[in-house]
């Protein structure tokens, strides 16, 4: 698989599993919702059945006389409740007095008595509307009510022919009521898992497209770089060429000159030869620091011969100024020209910065395969710096390390720079091979 296929299934890959786990995490939410949804449908049905049992069959047939407890009218709603009403899921059914007087239940023994309404009953009798709430199975009229479980309490106002409230009120039982919820949620399910199968799948694609783009957007980026370094190191090339060609030769040509007019008059006029062959002196000066520019800015000895060459004709000044210099390359590393070019340049910064700041009496220089990277590392054993002489020097517009980092970061690398006053600095550069 390529490089680019690798790319593009492991970005599908991550997208898919972080959706999975966002799709898991709402549809857990969703089940939640559901859930409490489907609850509070189930007690909504319970209070419509209420409101139109009470309403719509016991309403109708109270009579003025159930108020003061006359037999014929609680016989006929006693018909009627024990008829039609006491279906599971009701299991009790009472109506009140607006004084708190139970003027018929299911239950004989309690026609007659009176309690202090119930939270439910007395919200129902204040705003004229259905209300609900769980059976406090420790108030005295709920006593007996311990051996059917939990109830739901549902309390419908109703009134008498002649206008008197009464308060109807219906026990479910909660399980009941909780099962019929549990139904209702659970018929939207497939609902809520098909939506978010669908759109997952709907994902994917999507995720895929985003996944090339990306990976094509790199590849571009990746391009363009490389297009900048060769179109860098072309220039440069001209550059180098151009000078050794052009001003290194008319250095060289005028030094001769000169020294041969002083060697010509060095009898007639000594003191005429002396300044020409001065200037001589200056001029093959020049041409020195020219081609010292040259190699700075492109070694021939890095395309020609490599980069062991190259980075031995580098080191060459530390030489020259009595530094220990130990050399180490690992035999038969091939690298691409890309390679060479950041490992030269990184050890370029790194003998500037040694000649200039160091003051180093030994230097060592190691280029070396590591996993899949090429690793090229410098230690000196100079003064060294810590990190507020850094700071100060990218302050004072030394950016030479951090133009250096930028450049190995954009190659996919990692320059890392460890230094103390008194032992010494090294550098280290990763790049991939």
């Amino acid at each position: 698989m390529s490089q680019r296929s690798t790319s593009v299934a492991k970005a599908l890959l991550v997208f898919v599993l972080l959706g999975l786990l966002v799709l898991l995490l709402v549809g857990v939410a969703g089940v939640l919702v559901l859930r409490r949804l489907g609850a509070a449908e189930a007690v909504r049905e319970a209070e419509s059945l209420a409101a139109v049992t009470a309403r719509g069959i016991i309403e109708p047939r109270l009579s003025n006389g159930i108020v003061r407890g006359n037999p014929n009218s609680l016989v006929a709603i006693d018909s009627i409740v024990t008829g039609a009403v006491l279906r599971d899921p009701v299991v009790r059914v009472r109506i009140w007095s607006p004084e708190g007087e139970i003027v018929y239940s299911d239950q004989k023994k309690l026609i007659g008595s009176e309690y202090q309404l119930s939270d439910t009953a007395a919200l129902a009798l204040d705003t004229g509307e259905v209300a609900s709430g769980e059976s406090d199975n420790s108030l005295p009229q709920n006593g007996s009510d311990t051996d059917v479980g939990r109830l739901l309490d549902v309390v419908v106002p109703v009134e008498t022919p002649d206008g008197h409230v009464l308060l109807f009120e219906s026990s479910f039982r909660s399980a009941a009521v909780q099962a019929s919820g549990l139904q209702l949620w659970a018929s939207f399910l497939p609902v809520l898992a098909v939506a978010l199968l669908a759109f997952a799948a709907l994902q994917i694609p999507l995720a895929y497209r985003l996944a090339r783009r990306v990976r094509e957007s790199q590849r571009d980026r990746e391009q363009l770089l490389q297009r900048a370094i060769d179109a860098s190191n072309l220039e440069r090339r001209r550059i180098t060429s151009d000078l050794h060609d052009g001003l290194v030769q008319e250095f060289a040509g005028l030094a001769m000159s000169l020294s041969a007019s002083a060697d010509t008059i060095s009898e007639r006029d000594p003191q005429t030869a002396a300044s020409l062959r001065e200037a001589a002196n200056v001029a093959r000066q020049g041409m020195r620091s020219l081609r010292s520019a040259v190699m700075g800015i492109y070694p021939p000895t890095l395309q020609r011969a490599g980069l062991p060459a190259a980075l031995s004709d580098l080191v060459a000044p530390l030489e020259a100024k009595g530094v220990r210099v130990r050399f180490d390359v690992a035999p038969d590393l091939e690298l691409p020209v890309e390679v060479e070019s950041l490992l030269f340049r990184c050890a370029q910064e790194s003998v500037r910065n040694i000649l200039a700041h160091a003051g180093a009496h030994a230097v060592s220089i190691r280029v070396f395969p590591d996993s899949r990277s090429t690793v090229l590392e410098i230690a000196d054993d100079g003064s060294g710096f810590s990190p507020a002489d850094l700071e100060r020097a990218r302050a004072e517009g030394h950016m030479g390390l951090r133009l250096l980092d930028d450049l190995v970061r954009d190659a996919g690398g990692h320059v890392a720079v460890t230094s103390e006053p008194g032992p010494g600095t090294t550098v280290r550069l990763e790049v991939p091979r």
